[in-house]
Formats: structure tokens, C-alpha cells, sequence
């Protein structure tokens, strides 16, 4: 570390400098006309609140501009000569007041630092009385992905064909109307759309009447909305067909599956919650251009084409799953978030964890919060936040993730049943209004549990606790403390959790409890046990070490009787055992020793988390340029090395029948089955490789109208693309496929080819959008970064198109942090380190230098520079150990 004296003086002018920029900020604000603005606040004022919108809309798909008439009703609590509301980006004009005494004129001030229009009255607007104001105004569709945005589509004939579609969550309805656009102003909504005939225009609500217009247009008039949110409101203008599930005319036929799986949905939601579906209707529709998975505008949720069409003859097991998650997911938000809604976007994660929460049945993603928790730069589930970029943040993995993880963890706490009754409680008590985290925690409270008290130690406050547990004789010694990867012991410290702590032994499969509510306590078992297992089932949001003898018990279970634990146990102590050699708790080749056992599983769960945990192993050889080790890697991992004590993941194919090509077998074994293959084809196993070769010719061979086993064509294609030949074959079937599934995979399959070529001219078209899609871009960028051949020009690009990148994805949101954490978190030297952070500092706060995201990637790098100082010849001294002697018997 460098130390540097400064004289006094040098802290009397930075104190200066503090103290002027807090002046500016708080400065009276100046309108675009040179006027003061009425108002400082980037939170709107409480003066006046909107009580119902009538709102006219003309979008012209051929002039790519709409314009409007939006009137609202206005609700005056305190008296007031300035209406405070959002604008964004749109020309304002005809502004008018119509009240008691008649319409008159108002003066409109804009302050587009804020997104702010003050209408300014001459008189007085009484507390009490109502009021209406008129605006009509007209802005361009975006070129984004957000607001009132323009998306388009290919035809199989080559035709392009244009809609206009929303997405206002979290700030951008203001881009759409005037508006006041946060989520505590609650109205009702009554919308008119002008169209031409060739085009359908629907909304949240049911269309009541259509009007002719002269000049041959229509205008659409849909029923009024229940009381809602601004981010809530939706409509779209296209030439979509429809069978409830709206998508363009050729993809029409792939939507049988998500209205049967929405029914079903529906009705189960009905149940659980207690509280009918409380609109008319409820449609769903598939967009072509759409930055996240979906949206969950009430009674008109919007998708990805691949996150909610379906080809039975051509999409894979783990696309069903993941189109049922994503409606399941969307669907409860009609409840958890739009029927109730988070007071401000500090308490997100009561609308995403919820939605999370419900979508889930597996807790592994609970291990990618970890990873963004247990940085110095994560921040609690309930975080104060202000400005857009702010708030776009919050849409990351602690809200969605760890919010779904604490809240399962509670309901195992109380227990289903009694969990359900709170959740019931809570939205009949607050429907149609908006919430903090302590109204859910009262609801969930009874006589003899304060569960605010508890819950608030995990929203509160970030990171998750550590538990270290030593069992001597029949005493368990247990402490907590707080999980960071950090060399900086001072960054633990005063952090105390309530856990609800759950443990199993040899003795007996009985789940027992323990709330651990100190730093240290003990608890004791009847009797002297073999082994105990905390976290069952990874039913909380903690770690477990075991200190002692702990983990070579768990290690002799695993190797003699894996199965006396369940695959989530053995998930959550592969990942925790890894997890803890970061942290310099448990030795590399311990850890090791524990994967062993994994030649024997045969469960998706515990599989790919192994996975997880030492492929990363190769990625930071391969950017270390470190291919002796590597290769050694790749020995040890390879089916034909015998020695019993290989790291021989591949192995497990011979337990989860990998040599059979098919789609059968359960949708976890057929997943399993296409993830080991496609790992095993990536590593260049050469029996995956020949057999996936073989059948990429036979289907090249008859202009892709061979069927192939659809579980399988992600390895094929992956083998396929790495000639030029097969890549030109697999871009045109990409071209022209109207299977959104199939699309998906030839992507990531073309993404991952050596031919670095291909990979430049793939970025470069995915960035133009005429080809290959500008939404796809992230995706297709995080895998050409994991490529070992294209993680620099990944890099390169990210850098060189960080502006336009930033401008088309919005700055803070989720997708841009994805692309700065996917291109750089496999860095490991100081080097790269100087590299990324002397573009990141080159940055101003306009385009991005306060991002959480980039501290998470300086922080990333730093572990993993650590990791590899640290282990790297440990690593070499247990595969020199344990495969030495086979290496060139098995190159």
C-alpha cells in the first residue's frame, strides 16, 4: 500500500471543494428558459397526486414519432402554484388548467436534469378541491429498449416489418407521457390509440370500441384501468396475431404452450393468494426486440420471443422449464407488485424477490448472490437510492435472488402454512397500495415471533453470515461472522445475524431448528454423532465451515454413502467448500478431495455445481496463458485417465447414460445429459467430438432438414461451428429459422468457435441489429469473452463501443453490469487489473464511472489475482500428486 502525507492546507481546500459541490447541487435549479425551477428534489413533490389519466395516442410506424393528449385528474393535498412531473425527451405544448372557475393557461418550466416539467399556475391551487391539466405533446420512438420504443422483425420472405412497443419500468413511462413516474403515485388509466387498419393495438385493459378517424385510421378506446402504477402501464401497435398469447404471424403456432402454462398459472396464484385475478383478461406477448426476459405490465405482460415461445418438435427440455419460470414469474408479480407495490425502488426486492421466490424450486441461484454478496461493494436487499441510474441498479442479483433466498428461508422458519396465511394477510391488508419491508414482516409476525426483528438483520445490512461449526463429542460450538472475500479483516467486523439454522446428523434424518441469535453460542445432540450437516437441504442464506475433523467426515460420507444426503446438501458443500479456500479457511486440496466423490453422482443439481467451481479453474489458466497447467487440467479430467482419484468430471456421463444421443429420460436427466455434453465436446473429449461431428455433416448433408435430437444440438453446433464451412452453414440456418430455441442455440454455438474472424464480424453485426439482433448482444459478447479466443477482442469491443453500448442498454441496468462482469471477471493479474481500471477511471459519472458494477469488477479481479498467488502451486503440487504418472499415457 502507498502512504502520502499531505499538508493541512490540502484538506482545508478539499474541504472547500466538498462544500462547494454540495452548494451546486442544492442550488436552486434552472429551468430551460433561464427561469428558477420551482422545485430541488429529484423525488417529485407530495403536493399534488394524480388520480386519473386520459390519455390519446397517434405512433406513426412509418415516421418512427407519436404524438398525444394526455389529461389528468388531479388530487390537490396541499396548496400549491406549481404542478411538479416527469417529462423526458418529448415536446410539450397547449398546457391548460381546468378548474371550478374555467380553463386557463398554465406556464410550463422544464428541467431535464431531473426529467421535471413545473406547471406554474398564477393563482393558487386550493388543498381539497380538483383540478385537471391538458397536455399535448409528441416525441420520436426510441431507439432503446425502454420507454415507447421501436422493434421490428424479418419475415421468412425477407420483408421487415416495424411495431411499437413499452417498457416503463423502472423511470421511463415519462419518456412515453407526462406522467408522474413513481410507483407510489397510483392511478387509474384510460388510454385511445390512433392505427392504421393493417395494425392491432392493444393495452392493459379490454378494448370497448373502435372509432373511424378520417384519413382511413382507427382509433382503439380500451377500458379503464384498476388504480396502478405508471411502470405498470403497457400497449402495443403491431401486426400481431393472437390466441391470448400475441406474437407475428409466423411464430404464431409456437404459443400453444405458454397459454396452457399461463391457465394453469393463473389459477394456482388464484388459490395460493386467496384473491382472484383482478382484471378482465390477462395477455401475453412476445416481442421481438426486448432487453430483460419479460415484463409484468398488468394485463399485458411482455416477453423475449425466447422466453415464451415453444416448439414442441424443436425446443429443449430446459427451454420448457425456463419459458414455465419466466410466466410463473411474471404472473405472480400480478399480485406481488402490481395488486401491491413497493412504496419507493429502495424496497425492489419486495416485488423481484417475491416473483423470484415464486418462479424458483431450486436454490442454487441463491449461490449467484453470494457471489455478488460477499464483495465489500454489494449492498443490503433495501438500499436507499435516488437518481435512475441508482435505481436501475437495483434490478440486479441481491433483489431478485437473495430477496427470493431470505424469504424461502423464512417460510421454511415458519413454516409453509403459516407463511402462507402472512402473505394472504399482507396483500388483502395493503391491495392497491404501496409498501415498506415492515409491513410485510408485521403480517408475517405472531404472538411468539418478532419477525421484523429477525428479517431486518438480512435486508438491513449486506453480505451473509459464515457459520463455523466444531462438534466435540456431543457439543456443537457454533460463531458467526461475516462472508467477504476481502483481505481487509476490518470489513467484518459489527455485522450480527439472526439465523435460523437447521441441521441434520448420522444419528438421525430428523430436521432440527436453532435460531442463532449471537456471535457465539452452543447447542447439544443426545449423542455422539459420525457427521452433521448444517443448512438442510439449502434452506437458508449462509455458508458452513466445519471446523476440526468436519469436513474429512463429510468427505468420508460423500466418497463411501453420497446418497445419505440429499443433492441440494451436496451442492451447498461443494460450493461451500470451494467458497472457503477463497477465504483462506479450508486448503485447496481438501476442497479437491471433496470433487472426487462427484465421478459417482448422477444429480443435475450437485453436478453442475461441481462444475461451477473447477471450471473456472481452466478459464483462469486460459487467460493467464498457462497451457501447460491447463492441459494437465484436462488430463486430469479426461474419462480415459484411470487412476481412481482423477478429477474425472467427465466420468459421470457413464452414470447418466451421456453416450446416448436422445431426448429421453426426465427433463433433470435430459438436461444433465445435454450440459456434460456440451462441456465434453467444449474440452474436446474426442468420442463427444466424433459422434457430434458425424451428426453435424448428416444434417449439413441434407440442408438442415434432418431432425436431431434436440437436447443434443447445442454440442453439435458447437463442433460445427469451428470450421469456416460449418459456420457459414450454421449462420444460415440462423438467418432463417423461425424457431426462436433453435436461433438461441446457434448463437451461443457460433459464439464459442475458435474462428476469430467470425467471432469480429458477429459482434460488429450484433451491435448494427439488422442481421443479428442489438438484444442479443450481451449474450453474445459474455460468451465470445469466455472463449479463449476471443475474450481480448471481447474486451477491445466492450471498450471501444462503451458509449453507444451504454446509451442503447441504459446506463446502471442489469444488462450493462452482465457485459463489464461477464468480459472481465476471469482476469487474474495486476496487469489486466491496471488495464481495466484505467479505462473505467477514464469515465465521467455521465457515462458510467460510479456504477456499482465496476468496484464489483475491480474487487473480482483482485480475489481472483489473490486466488491464483495463493493456490496456484497448490494446485500444481495435487495434479502432479494425483495424475503425474498419467499424463502421457493419456495425451
Amino acid at each position: 500500500s502507498l502512504t502520502i502525507n499531505l499538508p493541512s492546507c490540502c484538506f482545508d481546500n478539499f474541504r472547500k471543494l466538498k462544500v462547494a459541490y454540495h452548494a451546486e447541487l442544492t442550488r436552486s435549479p434552472i429551468a430551460t428558459n433561464g427561469q428558477p425551477f420551482p422545485w430541488t428534489s429529484m423525488r417529485l413533490p407530495k403536493a399534488v397526486f394524480p388520480v386519473h389519466y386520459d390519455l390519446s395516442l397517434h405512433p406513426n410506424l412509418t415516421s418512427l414519432d407519436f404524438s398525444g393528449v394526455v389529461r389528468i385528474q388531479l388530487d390537490v393535498r396541499e396548496d400549491t402554484r406549481a404542478i411538479v412531473l416527469h417529462a423526458k425527451q418529448m415536446h410539450i405544448s397547449n398546457v391548460f388548467l381546468l378548474s371550478p372557475e374555467g380553463v386557463k393557461p398554465l406556464e410550463v418550466l422544464e428541467y431535464p436534469r431531473f426529467h421535471q416539467l413545473a406547471l406554474v399556475s398564477d393563482t393558487t391551487l386550493t388543498k381539497g378541491r380538483k383540478y385537471e391539466v391538458h397536455l399535448e405533446f409528441a416525441a420520436n420512438l426510441s431507439d432503446s429498449f425502454h420507454g415507447f420504443y421501436k422493434s421490428s422483425y424479418r419475415t421468412s420472405s425477407g420483408e421487415v416489418r416495424v411495431l411499437a412497443s413499452t417498457q416503463f419500468e423502472a423511470t421511463f413511462a415519462r419518456g412515453a407521457f407526462p406522467c408522474f413516474d413513481e410507483p407510489a403515485f397510483k392511478a387509474n388509466f384510460t388510454i385511445q390509440i390512433v392505427r392504421e387498419p393493417r395494425h392491432i393495438a392493444i393495452s392493459n385493459m379490454p378494448k370497448v370500441k373502435t372509432v373511424e378517424l378520417p384519413g382511413g385510421l382507427l382509433e382503439d378506446h380500451f377500458d379503464t384501468t384498476v388504480k396502478m402504477s405508471t411502470y405498470l402501464v403497457a400497449y402495443i401497435v403491431s401486426d400481431f396475431l393472437s390466441i391470448s398469447i400475441y406474437a407475428v404471424p409466423e411464430k404464431i403456432d409456437q404459443t400453444a404452450y405458454a397459454l396452457d402454462a399461463a391457465v394453469k398459472l393463473l389459477d394456482f396464484y388464484d388459490d395460493y393468494f386467496d384473491i382472484p385475478y383482478p382484471l378482465p383478461k390477462q395477455d401475453l406477448a412476445a416481442i421481438p426486440d426486448f432487453q430483460s426476459g419479460a415484463m409484468e405490465n398488468w394485463g399485458l405482460t411482455t416477453y423475449r420471443e425466447t422466453a415464451l415461445l415453444y416448439d414442441p418438435e424443436k425446443s429443449s427440455a430446459s427451454d420448457k422449464l425456463g419459458i414455465t419460470k419466466v410466466i410463473a414469474h411474471e404472473l405472480a408479480h400480478q399480485w406481488f407488485g402490481n395488486l401491491v407495490t413497493m412504496e419507493w425502488w429502495n424496497d425492489l426486492w419486495l416485488n423481484e424477490g417475491f416473483a423470484k421466490f415464486m418462479d424458483s424450486h431450486s436454490y442454487i441461484f441463491c449461490f449467484e448472490a453470494m457471489e455478488v454478496d460477499s464483495l465489500s461493494s454489494s449492498h443490503p436487499v433495501s438500499t436507499p437510492v435516488e437518481n435512475p441510474t441508482q435505481i436501475q441498479e437495483m434490478f440486479d442479483d441481491v433483489s431478485y435472488d437473495k430477496g427470493a433466498c431470505i424469504l424461502n428461508m423464512l417460510q421454511d422458519f415458519l413454516t409453509p402454512e403459516a407463511f402462507e396465511i402472512g402473505i394472504i394477510r399482507y396483500l388483502k391488508k395493503y391491495s392497491y397500495q404501496n409498501t415498506v419491508n415492515s409491513h410485510l414482516w408485521e403480517s408475517l409476525t405472531d404472538v411468539k415471533l418478532d419477525v421484523r426483528a429477525i428479517m431486518d438483520t438480512w435486508t438491513l445490512q449486506e453480505g451473509f453470515p459464515l457459520v463455523t461449526v466444531e462438534v466435540r463429542g456431543r457439543e456443537v460450538r457454533l460463531s458467526q461472522e461475516r462472508y467477504l472475500k476481502t483481505d481487509d479483516p476490518s470489513l467484518t467486523e459489527g455485522f450480527l445475524w439472526q439465523i435460523p439454522l437447521t441441521y441434520k446428523t448420522s444419528a438421525s434424518n430428523t430436521i432440527h431448528r436453532f435460531l442463532l441469535k449471537n456471535k457465539t453460542d452452543v447447542l447439544y445432540l443426545p449423542e455422539e454423532v459420525a457427521w452433521v450437516k448444517f443448512n438442510v437441504d439449502m434452506s437458508g442464506y449462509y455458508m458452513v465451515h466445519y471446523a476440526g475433523e468436519g469436513w474429512n467426515s463429510i468427505i468420508k460420507l460423500l466418497q463411501h454413502n453420497h446418497t445419505a444426503l440429499s443433492s441440494n446438501d451436496r451442492a451447498s458443500l461443494i460450493q461451500n467448500v470451494f467458497q472457503l479456500v477463497s477465504i483462506g479457511k479450508v486448503k485447496l486440496d481438501q476442497a479437491l478431495e471433496l470433487s472426487l466423490y462427484l465421478s459417482k453422482e448422477t444429480e443435475i443439481m450437485a453436478v453442475t455445481q461441481g462444475f461451477g467451481e473447477l471450471v473456472p479453474l481452466y478459464k483462469l489458466m486460459e487467460k493467464r496463458d498457462m497451457p501447460v497447467l491447463e492441459n494437465q487440467m484436462k488430463v486430469c479430467t479426461n474419462p480415459g485417465a484411470r487412476h481412481k482419484q482423477c478429477l474425472c468430471l467427465i466420468c459421470i456421463m457413464q452414470h447418466n447414460t451421456i453416450n446416448a444421443w436422445t431426448d429421453s429420460g426426465s427433463v433433470s436427466q435430459r438436461m444433465l445429459r445435454s450440459y456434460l455434453l456440451l462441456f465434453a465436446c467444449v474440452r474436446n473429449y474426442a468420442p463427444c467430438v466424433e459422434k457430434a461431428m458425424q451428426l453435424f455433416n448428416k444434417w449439413k448433408e441434407s440442408d438442415g432438414k434432418m431432425s436431431l435430437p434436440v437436447d443434443v444440438t447445442m454440442a453439435i453446433f458447437v463442433v460445427g461451428a469451428r470450421t469456416p464451412e460449418g459456420w457459414d452453414f450454421l449462420f444460415e440456418k440462423y438467418r432463417s429459422s423461425m424457431q426462436m430455441s433453435v436461433k438461441s442455440r446457434m448463437k451461443t454455438a457460433m459464439a464459442v468457435s475458435p474462428l476469430q474472424d467470425k467471432l469480429a464480424w458477429m459482434l460488429e453485426q450484433s451491435l448494427d441489429g439488422a442481421v443479428m439482433k442489438t438484444q442479443d448482444l450481451p449474450d453474445v459478447l459474455v460468451s465470445i469473452s469466455r472463449n479463449p479466443r476471443g475474450y481480448k477482442m471481447a474486451w477491445d469491443f466492450l471498450r471501444r463501443h462503451w458509449h453507444t453500448l451504454i446509451k442503447r442498454f441504459d446506463l446502471g441496468s442489469h444488462t450493462v453490469s452482465f457485459m463489464v462482469a461477464g468480459v472481465t471477471n476471469q482476469y487474474s493479474t495486476r496487469e489486466m487489473l491496471n488495464e481495466v481500471q484505467s479505462f473505467f477511471n477514464s469515465l465521467t459519472e455521465e457515462s458510467g464511472s460510479e456504477m456499482r458494477c465496476i468496484q464489483q469488477t475491480y474487487e473480482t479481479i483482485e480475489d481472483n489475482i489473490r486466488w491464483m498467488d495463493t493456490h496456484l502451486p497448490l494446485l500444481q503440487n495435487w495434479l502432479n500428486k494425483h495424475s503425474g504418472k498419467l499424463v502421457h499415457e493419456d495425451l
